[in-house]
């Protein structure tokens, strides 16, 4: 077997909510951008327990990219006791609040991808203040609260450089299938004529900048 095709195995077996077609696109997309545009510099905002950064860690690692996967590690609203997403198996004892980071190291570790793959904690609004370097690829699949999500785009994509990619996943149309947050980012992306969309796999949509 593949070194890729043992990453996206392990991809498909990690903790998650990305389907498996879904996560094959965003790689699929990642390692397209990363042939064109070598050694680049990508961002996911969102990293819960690393499902997607392998997805995206296989595409840097074959492409000597870097991947920084961003994340609080204690969940997101939906993931919180009571909602339908609740783990109980990844709340802290000490604490009593959910805490995704030592799954997210073991499966970064798992696969070897610590030199692709750099973990970034904390606030996304307060880490973007601070982190000047452009990024080739941006993937939001953070919050799906509206501010919290509309916060991860103004923070976000004004680092994307001309002809890089901006990747938004749980985008639904129809609110009967998800939350609208996504959907209203991924509009605000094209009303804002910086960004084109190009390709799209389940809720998963991709968009290139072009302004």
């Amino acid at each position: 077997m593949s070194r890729k095709s043992e990453l996206l195995v392990l991809a498909e077996a990690a903790k998650g909510f990305m389907p498996r077609e879904e996560g094959l696109a965003l790689f699929g997309h990642a390692l397209e951008l990363g042939a064109r545009v070598p050694q680049g510099t990508w961002l996911e905002v969102g990293a819960w327990c690393g499902k997607s950064a392998l997805y995206l860690g296989a595409a840097a690692e074959a492409t000597s990219s870097v991947l920084y996967s961003l994340d609080h590690h204690h969940g997101s609203e939906e993931n919180q006791a009571g909602w339908e997403h609740f783990d109980p198996t990844l709340v802290d004892p000490f604490d009593g609040r959910l805490n995704t980071l030592p799954t997210w190291q073991r499966t970064i570790a798992s696969a070897k991808l610590e030199a692709s793959v750099i973990g970034l904690i904390g606030d996304s609004s307060i880490v973007a203040a601070h982190f000047a370097q452009p990024l080739d690829l941006l993937f939001i699949d953070g919050g799906h609260a509206p501010d919290v999500a509309r916060a991860d785009y103004d923070s976000w994509t004004p680092k994307v450089t001309l002809g890089g990619l901006l990747l938004i996943h749980d985008v639904f149309v129809d609110p009967n299938d998800g939350g609208q947050a996504p959907y209203e980012i991924y509009l605000a992306a094209l009303e804002s004529a910086r960004y084109l969309d190009v390709a799209s796999e389940g809720s998963l949509r991709v968009l290139v900048r072009v302004a």
